[in-house]
């Protein structure tokens, strides 16, 4: 007899489904897993046998043979642990093979039959509804699986409690959904003193989901500019919530099984590896790109990052997404994100202090700057430069818009842009291309006048010369207007070419 359940296999946020198959046959005593296990799923072999112990169940005495199908998809991780125990269970007619065929289940087995909370819950309940079946998973990722909402979830404390509610003993009630957490924040943009330019910069990138260039001496406000960001970007929507938990459950970063609707912000140091911020490692799991989907990356001292680093950005910053290929996966995984970049000016930061400034000036800036290359400075679509706060400046009360205030005039932007795109691949101004851009960012009769003039003296490529565009169809739906006119245009310019040592 061969007995059938299901289980999912992750390929980047795509769960595969898996066939786990158990058949006992006559023969020496034996356990086999085989259809391309890991260490982890071999392993599982004693963690069942021991977790069967504990609940006074012995294997037979015969050959048992446990099949992965497809045999060609390779196996990793320790959530195949229970789907191996069920399908155990029902070969050995201690549960019902019907019962076990319309159930896609994931989890670890502890030795005492315990169930251990795994990743990518999320994805693996998606799965289960699409196949019509039931998911069962451990009682700690019940509430995150029952997101989905489109099939029943029972989360289990240990597989004694699972076997009693296949056999009708102790049916298991169905799991209900974690806590919506919303956007919380202690910050607030008007803690920055002066930096309005730099404020109204930020303002732009968050209403259009730009990219953003800042330079600056040390204590210019960079970093502490770059952290009230969150406070003034939209919550998720109900759509992007969805596409960032399912990356986040992957990585193990929901919390108690609820879904967030803040936005990622995620601050590696500049001294992470290419794997931790593209994605790759065992198993090729995602990085930081990723991790900030639909959010926030903000990469503070952009120049100590090693070069190859930063050059692997440029493709995901055009297309959206990154393939994280290896010898032995491919993975393709979303990463939408804002790409906020912090640099000193120079290696001793005074570039532009005489008195402070060292013995190498401008030779330093010039090198440290160079770091970065022409082709991803040019993806930035707001370049500007913060000069030194002065103290006397520390002492004034605080000025400008409150975040509360800012967040409402990105609310409303955000609104006109879903509005405008809906229907569409794009969702903010700073995705659109091709005819899309020509229609909706099309400037006046002025307006082109001066983008002319700039494009030509200035020599702005052709990806700049859209990239202002974008810039410019945000900056007039902050102002509520329909159309892209000359002064729109000469605000995106003003970010877009500058002075000094980004020159």
């Amino acid at each position: 007899m061969v007995a059938r359940t299901f289980s999912v296999a992750f390929e980047g946020i795509e769960a595969r489904p898996v066939e786990v198959q158990c058949a006992i046959a006559p023969g020496l005593p034996s356990f086999t897993i085989v259809g391309l296990p890991d260490k982890a799923v071999t392993e599982a072999r004693e963690r069942v046998r021991a977790a069967l112990a504990v609940m006074q169940i012995a294997l037979p005495s015969k050959k048992l043979v446990i099949n992965l199908s497809p045999a060609d998809l390779p196996k990793i991780g320790s959530h195949f642990d229970l789907p191996i125990a069920l399908a155990i269970l029902a070969a050995t007619g201690l549960i019902p093979a019907e019962k076990a065929e319309e159930t896609l289940s994931l989890g670890e087995l502890a030795l005492d039959g315990s169930l251990v909370a795994v990743n990518g819950a999320l994805p693996a309940a998606l799965k289960a509804a699409e196949l019509d079946c039931v998911l069962a998973c451990p009682e700690a990722c019940g509430s995150e699986a029952a997101w989905v909402g489109a099939t029943p979830v029972y989360g289990a404390k240990n597989l004694a409690q699972l076997l009693r509610h296949f056999t009708g003993d102790r049916p298991l009630h169905e799991a209900h959904p974690g806590e919506i957490t919303l956007p919380s924040h202690h910050r607030d943009l008007r803690d920055v003193k002066g930096q309005e330019k730099a404020k109204r910069a930020m303002e732009i990138a968050a209403a259009g989901g730009h990219h953003m260039f800042m330079v600056g001496t040390p204590g210019s406000g960079k970093s502490m500019l770059a952290a009230r960001l969150p406070t003034i970007l939209p919550p998720l929507s109900a759509q992007e919530a969805l596409e960032t938990s399912i990356i986040h459950s992957l990585a193990g970063l929901l919390d108690e099984g609820g879904i967030s609707r803040a936005r990622p912000f995620r601050e590696p140091h500049h001294t992470a590896s290419m794997a931790a911020i593209v994605g790759g490692g065992r198993g090729a799991q995602p990085g930081e790109i990723s991790l900030a989907h639909n959010g926030v990356l903000f990469l503070d001292e952009f120049p100590e990052f090693p070069r190859p680093v930063l050059e692997t950005l440029r493709q995901p910053i055009e297309t959206g997404e990154v393939m994280v290929a290896r010898a032995n996966a491919h993975m393709r995984y979303p990463a939408r994100f804002m790409l906020v970049a912090a640099a000193n000016p120079c290696k001793c930061g005074y570039l532009p202090d005489p008195a402070r400034a060292c013995a190498k000036v401008p030779l330093c800036g010039e090198e440290y700057l160079g770091r970065i290359s022409g082709p991803l400075m040019d993806r930035f679509d707001l370049r500007l430069e913060m000069p030194p706060v002065q103290f006397q400046d520390l002492d004034l009360p605080p000025s400008g818009d409150s975040s509360a205030t800012v967040a409402a005039r990105v609310a409303q932007a955000r609104a006109i842009q879903t509005e405008r795109y809906d229907g569409t691949a794009f969702r903010t101004n700073a995705q659109i291309e091709g005819q899309m851009l020509d229609d909706v960012a099309s400037p006046d009769a002025e307006g082109r006048e001066i983008l002319t003039k700039a494009a030509e003296k200035l020599g702005l490529s052709a990806r700049g010369y859209h990239r202002v565009l974008r810039v410019a169809r945000t900056i007039a739906d902050l102002a509520g207007e329909e159309n892209v006119r000359r002064p729109h245009l000469a605000e995106a310019l003003s970010y877009r070419v500058v002075s000094g040592v980004l020159n």
